[in-house]
């Protein structure tokens, strides 16, 4: 994939949105200089080029009583393209997945996966996990706090 060109006041836009996504066009401008026509524009081209894939809520996880994260090494039975696609579209449905890594090393992906109790994450264990297609071995690891967890990229 081609990367895209971008200037300061580009970075500065994505930025800004990064810290506050619903922030309006009007106050971005002013911001970075520009009056509102430009602003929405290079928001707009930002968007075309998919630099910008979407906006997304953040939600306390412990407010709402999904608070336990666990990392999971995932290694594969079998290897070939057509393994790791059914795996790889599997764990995409998989709710309680929040992200999954394809790895290199001992292990195949690496799974983050958010449930409210270790109770929950045996049964997410026992339904899902290991009905994913070709797992041979799960190795989980409970994080024990959370110190940092953001979207923000260092830009």
């Amino acid at each position: 994939m081609k990367q895209e060109k971008l200037d300061e006041t580009d970075l500065k836009i994505l930025r800004i949105l990064q810290q506050d996504s619903e922030r309006n066009i009007s106050s971005i401008g002013e911001a970075v200089g520009l009056s509102h026509t430009p602003t929405w524009r290079r928001i707009r081209k930002l968007h075309d080029a998919g630099i910008i894939r979407g906006k997304m809520l953040i939600l306390d996880g412990e407010k709402i009583g999904l608070d336990v994260s666990i990392f999971v090494f995932v290694r594969l039975a079998q290897h070939s393209a057509s393994v790791l696609e059914e795996f790889e579209a599997a764990a995409r449905n998989v709710p309680e997945i929040l992200q999954c890594y394809t790895m290199s090393g001992d292990f195949d992906y690496l799974l983050r996966v958010v449930v409210a109790s270790v109770r929950d994450y045996e049964k997410t264990v026992k339904q899902q996990l290991l009905k994913l297609p070709h797992v041979g071995q799960l190795n989980s690891h409970f994080a024990l706090n959370e110190i940092k967890n953001t979207n923000r990229l260092p830009i």
